[in-house]
């Protein structure tokens, strides 16, 4: 049974304990469902242990990859991911997921093994939708000059370089750089500066329409926390800051486009609340996600699958 409404398309199945084979049997029609639909979330499935999400998981992708240059540390468990460490009480933006990657995931599995008391969704917003309800100027500079990801490794804040790129020998960490056109300064006290330029509208390579598909706004200064804000750049300067977006020129991004990009955003965001056991399946390259502000235990693990080329 499916059903849709001011969320993700809800796909009903029965507990994996009971009807171990049912993932497998259904994983291409919930592949084609998620294309169409951008998200869909199969409910019933009962997931309940780290094992058998990864399981679920290695189902119902092509491939699992490996996290490279994230912003907060976390380990894999057998190829599925502790959600993002974050505040409970602090909203985490809409995002594509690694889209910054070479390449990007394709395909987000989310598995709730624990849902909040209250709060908490990952909730949706269509790239697409967000892209056509932009200003055409906005976007057609974005379009042009694409945007630029500026980050500054340092052991004071944020991921290590060394956790970040998997990789403590710094020729490695070179090579890898080299390889993806990412820009890289070595700072005197053993930190490092990346710079690297990346589209701002992608085709998606099965519907063929455009998407915004980026991390300009999620990653962007003016989206942090004010406090946060005048913190960093107070510790580690305007240049120095562990992350922030540009365009792709080079030119910094007004605080009012930063707050017009969150609002489109805002305007197609969808939401299902969790329950124990549910399990998301999102075409990241269609489809945005965020985390809402939450109160009580959650616990959420998220392959990522299908490398997008």
């Amino acid at each position: 049974m499916t059903t849709t409404a001011a969320g993700p398309l809800v796909v009903t199945a029965p507990p994996v304990r009971a009807e171990p084979g049912w993932p497998a049997r259904q994983r291409d029609r919930l592949r084609r469902l998620t294309v169409t639909h951008g998200a869909v979330l199969v409910r019933g499935l009962a997931v309940a242990t780290a094992a058998a999400a990864a399981a679920v998981a290695a189902t119902l992708a092509d491939t699992l990859i490996e996290e490279r240059e994230g912003f907060t540390p976390r380990v894999s468990l057998n190829g599925i991911y502790p959600a993002a460490k974050w505040p409970s009480d602090q909203p985490m933006c809409m995002h594509h997921e690694l889209t910054y990657g070479s390449p990007a995931p394709g395909l987000l599995i989310f598995c709730c093994l624990t849902a909040p008391a209250r709060g908490g969704a990952t909730a949706l917003a269509d790239g697409a939708a967000v892209l056509g309800s932009l200003p055409a100027p906005l976007v057609d500079r974005f379009v042009r000059v694409g945007w630029e990801l500026r980050r500054g490794y340092n052991d004071a804040f944020g991921v290590p370089w060394a956790d970040a790129f998997g990789s403590a020998d710094r020729a490695t960490v070179e090579r890898y750089c080299r390889a993806r056109g990412i820009g890289y300064r070595w700072q005197p006290d053993g930190g490092l500066v990346t710079r690297r330029t990346l589209p701002a509208v992608r085709r998606h390579p099965v519907l063929g329409q455009p998407v915004w598909f980026n991390q300009i706004a999620f990653l962007n200064e003016w989206t942090m926390d004010p406090a946060v804000r005048e913190y960093l750049v107070a510790e580690f300067g305007q240049d120095g800051l562990p992350f922030t977006t540009r365009y792709g020129d080079g030119e910094p991004i007004e605080a009012p486009v930063i707050e017009l990009i969150n609002e489109a955003y805002a305007a197609h965001t969808v939401r299902e609340p969790w329950r124990d056991g549910d399990v998301l399946l999102v075409d990241n390259l269609r489809t945005a996600h965020s985390r809402e502000p939450y109160e009580g235990a959650r616990e959420i693990l998220v392959a990522l699958g299908d490398p997008a080329r």
